[in-house]
C-alpha cells in the first residue's frame, strides 16, 4: 500500500517540487524511496541527476513491455532515493490503455521501498490514468489560485472512474497546498474555497510556503534538506507531510 500518484491536471502547481520534497524528507528520515517520473517533461529525472536525452530504458519502455526493475537507476541524491526515469518518448504513450502493465511492473518493485512516488504529467490523459491504476493513493497538489482550483472536480471524477474501472484499491488520500505566499488575501480566500470544495479534513497540514530556496534547490539538482536553516520553513513542512504520508501508507 505504498505507491502514491502525485497529481493535478494543471501545470505549474508544483507536482514535481512536492514529489521531490517528499522524497527528500523521506531520505532525511532514513526511508528508502523510488521516484517514478511519468511526465514527458522529465523534470524529476533531471533533478535526480539524469539527462532525459541519454536515458536508456525509461518509463515509456515499462509502459510498453513491463520490467520496472531493469529501468530503475540510482539518483545522485544518495542510496535512499532511486529513480525510474522519463524521456521525451514517453509523450507517445499518452494514449496507451495498458494500465495493468504499469500496475504489475511497480507491484514487483514496490515492496523494496518505503514509498513509491509517481510524478504525474499535467493532464488527465493516459499517463495519469496509468499512474492512478498503479497507485494505492492519489495525492492532489494545488496552489492557492483560482485556476489551480478549477480542475479539482474533474480530477476527483477521474480518480472515481479509475477506482471503478481498474483499481478498486485506489484511495484519494488528500490535498497538499503548495506555493503559499507569506501574506496574500487572495491566497487566503482560495484556501478557504478549497476547504469548502474538498472538506477541511482532506487538506493536509501544513501548506508548503513559497520560498526562493525551493527554486534554487531545483536548479542545483539538490534535495531541499541540503540547505539547512536557509530552507527551514520548507523542510519542516515537508517533514510533517512525509510523516502524514507514512501514516497513510501504513493503514
Amino acid at each position: 500500500m505504498n505507491t502514491v500518484a502525485v497529481v493535478n491536471q494543471k501545470g505549474g502547481v508544483g507536482k514535481t517540487t512536492v514529489t521531490l520534497g517528499l522524497a527528500a524528507a523521506a531520505q532525511a528520515a532514513g526511508a528508502r524511496v523510488l521516484v517514478v517520473d511519468l511526465d514527458p517533461q522529465a523534470s524529476s529525472t533531471w533533478v535526480l541527476g539524469h539527462d532525459p536525452a541519454e536515458v536508456g530504458r525509461s518509463a515509456a519502455e515499462v509502459l510498453a513491455k513491463g520490467g520496472a526493475r531493469q529501468a530503475i537507476v540510482a539518483s545522485t541524491w544518495g542510496a535512499e532515493v532511486d529513480l525510474l526515469p522519463a524521456a521525451g518518448r514517453l509523450q507517445a504513450k499518452e494514449s496507451t490503455n495498458g494500465t495493468a502493465r504499469l500496475q504489475s511492473a511497480l507491484g514487483e518493485v514496490a515492496p523494496g521501498y518505503d514509498a513509491v512516488l509517481i510524478d504525474c504529467p499535467p493532464s488527465l490523459g493516459g499517463l495519469t490514468i496509468n499512474a492512478l491504476s498503479a497507485a494505492d493513493h492519489a495525492l492532489m497538489v494545488v496552489e492557492p489560485s483560482a485556476l489551480s482550483l478549477r480542475g479539482i472536480s474533474a480530477l476527483a471524477d477521474l480518480v472515481d472512474r479509475v477506482w471503478g474501472d481498474s483499481n478498486a484499491g485506489l484511495d484519494l488520500a488528500g490535498v497538499i497546498v503548495n506555493k503559499v505566499p507569506p501574506v496574500s488575501a487572495e491566497a487566503d480566500r482560495r484556501y478557504e474555497e478549497l476547504t469548502r470544495i474538498v472538506g477541511k479534513r482532506a487538506v493536509w497540514q501544513p501548506p508548503i510556503p513559497q520560498r526562493v530556496i525551493v527554486n534554487q534547490a531545483i536548479a542545483e539538482r539538490a534535495p531541499i534538506h541540503a540547505y539547512g536553516a536557509r530552507a527551514g520553513e520548507v523542510t519542516s513542512a515537508f517533514d510533517q507531510l512525509w510523516r502524514k504520508l507514512k501514516r497513510v501508507i501504513k493503514r
